[in-house]
This record gives C-alpha cells, structure tokens and sequence, in this order.
C-alpha cells in the first residue's frame, strides 16, 4: 500500500486549484503581446557565404546598372538595324565588316557606321552607333579580293532583317541604379546571395539571431542517447524546439534537461539571464511537481500574465514576461508544446529575428466522420487530407496530445471553436496546412518602374504588408490591369492630343489614382558646352543641327518616347533609331559617351552626375482596377501618398506632389 507522507502531498496537491485563471486564446494573446518587446534590436555585417538563411536588417539598394552596359545576347554582329530592312535569302543585306572583334570585356574602339557591322560576342559590349546583333546563324560572310591590290574586303550577308533592340540586353535591364533590389525582412537564400553578388557587395547587415533558451524538465525525462530506464521517456521536445527556433530565425541555446530540483531550475533560469527568450516544457500545472511553474511564478516585471489557456491541446501553456523578454513553459507532452509553441512563441520569435508573420494558406476540406469537442474551449484537431472524386477529405488522427508522431505526419489542422460541440460527418472544415503554405503577396504591382515606388512599397512593408513588382512599362502596366493581374499599375503616358497625362487610358473597368510627379528633362554630360545654359528646346534644335551629336532614345510605348517625339517633331537626329528601355539605360548611354543626349527623369540624371535641362513635369500615376479598389492594401496604399509626412520625403527625393 503506498505510503504516507508522500501520497498525502500527491493527494493535496491535486486537490488544490490547477489554474490561476482559464482565460481565451485571445486574452492570453494579448496579455502576453502588450509586455513584450519583440522588436529585432542587434544588427551585424557578414559575408555572403555567412548570410545564407540570415534576415536582411536593412533595404539593398543598387549602386550599379545590372548589366553595367549595352550587351549582346548572341554571337553575331552589331549592326543598325535600318541597314537590314528588307533583308532575305533571296536578296541578303550587305554591310562591311569593321576591323574589331567585340568579345566579352573589351570596350569597342570603333563606331558601327551606316553600311557597316562589328563582330561580337555574346556578352559583349555593344559598340556606339548600332542597336541591333544579327545571331551569326543569320549571316555569311563574302571574301572577295580587291582589284589590283593584294587586299582582301569582307562583306557580311544579312538574309533576315533585325528590328532595333534585337538580341541585345540594355544597361540596368535587370537591376537599375537606385533600384531597391531586397528589403529588409527577407529571407536569405541562395538566389538572394546571387543578387548580391551580382551587385559586387561582399557583405552584407543582417539581423543578429535571437538566443532563445530551451529546457526540458522533469524526474521522467532522459536525453537522446542514454539508457532509457523504466517509466522515462526521451526528450523529443528539447530536439523539437530547437528546430523550430532556428527556422525562426533565432539561435538555439540548449540548457539541457532539469530533473524536479527547484534549486538547480532557478540556477538554470538564471544562467539564461544572456538570452532574448526562454522557453521551458513540462511543469506547467500547480500540482506538487510541476516546478516550472513555481520558479517562473518568482519572476517580477511584470512576471505571469497567463496560467491557463481555454485550449485543447495546450490547456495548462504558462506566459510570463521579465523585463520585456518572453519565459514560456509549454506543456510537457509533446503535440500540445509545439501547438501551443507554434501558436504564442513563434509569431513573437519570428519578429524578434526580423521576419514578417506567417502566412498561413488554408484549403476547404470534408469531414468523413464525425468529431465531439468540448464546449468552453478551442480545440485543434490534427488531420490527414486524402484526395478522392469529391474533393479533399480531412480525417483526424486521433492519437492524442502524447504523440510524438502525430504533428509529423499531419498535413495540417482545423479549428474547432469553443461554443461547437459536434461537427457531423459531411461537414466541410478550413484546414490549415503545417508547413506548406503559399504566400501571396498582399500587393501586386505592374508597370512602370520608379525610385518613388520602391519608396512607397517599402513604407508599405513597414504597415505589414508584402508587395510583388513587375516593371513592364507604363503599357504593359496598363494590359495587366485590364487582365485583372495586378491591384494597381503605375504609368506616365502623356495623351498627344490632349497634353494630359494617363486619363486617356482609363475604362469602365479601371480607374485612376493620382500619384506624385516626375520632372523629365534632357540630360548630358557635365561640361558639354553643347547644352550647358541652354533650355531644352535650343539644346535639342542644335543637338540636331550639329553632325555626330548622337541622341539615345527610348522604346515605343514608353511615356518619354511620347515626349520626345513631340520634342522631336518630324525630325530624326542621329541616333534616334537606338532606343533604350529605361531613363537608366539612357543615363548609361550618355555617361558611356555612347550618346551625347537624351531624355530621363531628374532623378536619374543626378544619380549619375549628368547635367539636366527641365522639359516639363510629368505624371506618374496608379491605374486600379476598379474591382481591387476596396482592397485592404489598396486602400492603405492611398492613404500612403495621402501622408504628409511620406509626400515630404518624396519632395526631398526630387518629386512633386499634385496640387489639391
């Protein structure tokens, strides 16, 4: 017969009150949250081999053009590409060939002339005067001796014709100077690491890894690897949660196993005192063991602010908060610790180390049987999804908070709420998915691509939410929109005919939202007596006046191929059939000598030290699809440019605000 003094305090201990107060998920959230300081706090520089699945503490900005100049695709020649309108296998172009061979890091010395062609290789550079590479495959090339000499005169056969741009990448296609290539908050991983060595940077400020504490304790718990006496059990959950903290982000700190020693707890509490979190399992009740609980229950500032949560599994988590750090002790078996883990710890590490919240993805499921739940409690059932000819069918796994298998091998969970008692069979359930999530961007954003926006997005994140930006061009912008691909577009094109900006292109399926505007201008190389003290308009007659002045233009569709022409008029300088994709590329062009002058936002022309002659200020404005108009990030993506404070920081970023 069990003995006396020790069943009398099992006894009494179990009679005692097990919980301070059972309290809701969310009251227990809440407590939890608003003595917290989870913010990220320590930033380091490493290396980039040292940054894979680091957390960018800082925006990666492009202080280059990716690629740095005009380049090839293919192996062919560089050529322009009027001279080989009408180019056919029965009637071939035929051009001179230059003396140059252009192979991947040689600078061209030698201008592609009308009439003429340069050999080149893929990869390299992209000679003044051409616009256009003819892949090799294309051509052949004629030897023919000259008459009376000893000479021989090469001619290249052209049998298909190329449009401008053919075959050739343009500086800044990829990342332009200025752009806003990563943001802070993001995961490192290899196609980041590539990004940023791409850039040429070496290292790199990430956020210093959180050290979390993690303790198992109890007289029952054994490490991995020992001799497993009778009534003990391995201890999965140090191994479990360790994991789970370095998927966070966070550096794990393993203080071991504690048998039911209040003495050595404390001392172990104690040695944590380094660490931004601890988090203990086992001992979260009030009975005569459960030491966890009475060492914690020691802390002051504020100290416990949740005993009890009205959960199933995870009913007796402890919350304790110590001068702004989080002390967790999460039950002792294993699915509730990291259900309970999962639901109160993680969101909290995961902003200490500089991550965004999880984005769970959910998908509708069937109940084949039927399941009873408590009421006065939420409850989370564990589930295996199985495909069958009417959908998914999501059936429990029934093995109990016990189970160390059970969280393995689920694909996901529902959520039973605490006034539910019966969720018959054929009922269909939200299930969401343990690890498997999709994550949607909350804004997606095509068109036109702007400092100003990489600004706007980057507030954006700081609200919470994530962005995915495509720069197709004001036009390609406009197309997505009317696809319903995107929430908003941004444009400038201005409408000849009516010397407004981006109204022309609304439908009754799309609507307008005024953004800020963008100064272009004529930009030029410091110095060049051609411009300088000049307005636009006089640079540009003389520009074209002037023989060998050499402009670099810009593809059609674009809003500044609209302002040049209409700058232009009728006419044609040299160099108008070289057309670039971005202000940046014309930037480059100008700064390369490649061209003498062309038309680009303010902005840009600063960025690359170039001198600038105002030609007018345009509009850069949000196509919205109407239907996307109530959206959450659309509405705080207006409410953004609507700011003081942000309309401030564009002005001084070179950019004006509308007036009212």
């Amino acid at each position: 017969m069990p003995h006396t003094r020790d069943s009398q305090e099992w006894r009494n201990a179990v009679s005692q009150k097990q919980f301070l107060e059972v309290i809701s998920r969310d009251e227990a959230t809440h407590r939890f949250r608003q003595h917290l300081d989870s913010k990220p706090k320590n930033r380091e520089s490493v290396s980039l081999p040292e940054s894979l699945g680091r957390v960018l503490a800082v925006d990666v900005v492009s202080e280059i053009d990716v690629p740095a100049f005009d380049r090839s695709n293919v192996d062919g020649f560089a050529v322009q590409a009027a001279d080989t309108a009408g180019a056919m296998e029965e009637s071939p172009a035929a051009l001179s060939l230059n003396s140059e061979v252009l192979s991947p890091g040689a600078a061209p010395t030698l201008d592609v002339q009308p009439g003429t062609a340069t050999p080149i290789a893929t990869g390299g550079m992209l000679p003044r005067g051409s616009d256009a590479v003819v892949m090799i495959e294309h051509t052949e090339i004629a030897v023919s001796p000259d008459a009376g000499t000893t000479e021989q005169d090469s001619m290249l056969r052209i049998f298909h014709p190329a449009a401008s741009g053919q075959a050739v990448t343009f500086a800044g296609t990829d990342i332009a100077r200025g752009e806003t290539v990563l943001r802070f908050g993001k995961l490192i991983t290899s196609r980041e690491i590539g990004v940023l060595a791409a850039l040429g940077l070496t290292s790199v400020e990430v956020w210093k890894k959180p050290r979390v504490a993690i303790v198992s304790t109890g007289n029952e718990i054994v490490p991995p690897g020992e001799a497993l006496p009778t009534g003990s059990v391995y201890d999965s959950n140090a191994a479990i949660l360790s994991a789970a903290v370095e998927e966070l982000g966070c550096q794990p700190i393993s203080l071991g196993t504690v048998r039911d020693d209040v003495d050595r707890l404390r001392e172990i509490i104690r040695s944590a005192d380094d660490c931004d979190a601890i988090v203990l399992s086992g001992g979260t009740s009030k009975g005569a063991g459960d030491l966890s609980y009475q060492v914690v229950s020691e802390l002051t500032d504020p100290g416990i602010v949740a005993h009890g949560v009205a959960l199933k599994p995870g009913k007796p988590i402890c919350l304790a908060v110590n001068a702004g750090r989080p002390v967790v002790v999460l039950p002792g078996f294993p699915t509730s610790a990291v259900f309970t883990f999962h639901e109160f710890v993680a969101p909290v590490l995961r902003e200490m180390a500089g991550l965004g919240p999880e984005n769970r993805q959910t998908v509708e499921a069937t109940l084949p049987i039927r399941i009873n739940s408590d009421r006065g409690r939420t409850e989370y059932s564990l589930v295996s999804l199985v495909r069958g000819e009417a959908g998914l069918s999501a059936s429990p796994m029934g093995k109990g908070s016990g189970s160390v298998t059970t969280f393995s091998l689920a694909d996901g969970f529902i959520t039973i709420g605490q006034n539910i008692e019966i969720l018959d069979a054929g009922s269909s359930v939200s299930v969401t998915l343990l690890g498997r999530e999709l994550v949607p961007a909350d804004l997606v954003v095509i068109g036109s691509h702007c400092v100003g926006l990489d600004f706007l997005l980057g507030e954006m994140r700081q609200r919470g939410f994530t962005s995915r930006v495509l720069h197709v061009g004001s036009m390609g912008g406009v197309a997505a929109a009317k696809r319903g691909e995107c929430d908003i577009a941004g444009v400038h094109l201005m409408n000849p005919a009516t010397d407004e900006y981006n109204r022309h292109l609304l439908t009754e399926t799309l609507d307008l939202m005024t953004g800020y505007r963008r100064r272009q201008g004529v930009v030029f190389r410091q110095g060049d007596d051609r411009f300088v003290g000049r307005t636009a308009d006089e640079a540009v007659s003389a520009a074209i006046d002037e023989a060998g002045c050499t402009m670099i233009n810009r593809n059609p569709g674009s809003g500044t191929r609209v302002l040049i022409d209409r700058l232009l008029r009728d006419e044609r300088p040299v160099g108008y059939n070289v057309q670039t994709k971005s202000h940046n590329a014309v930037a480059t062009a100008v700064v390369q000598q490649r061209a003498d002058w062309g038309v680009a936002i303010d902005t840009v022309a600063a960025s690359y030290g170039l001198g600038f002659l105002p030609i007018r200020d345009e509009h850069y404005d949000f196509i919205v699809p109407k239907l996307r108009q109530n959206h959450v990030p659309v509405l705080e993506f207006q409410k953004l440019l609507r700011d003081p404070t942000v309309q401030a920081t564009l002005s001084e970023m070179g950019f004006s605000m509308p007036r009212a």
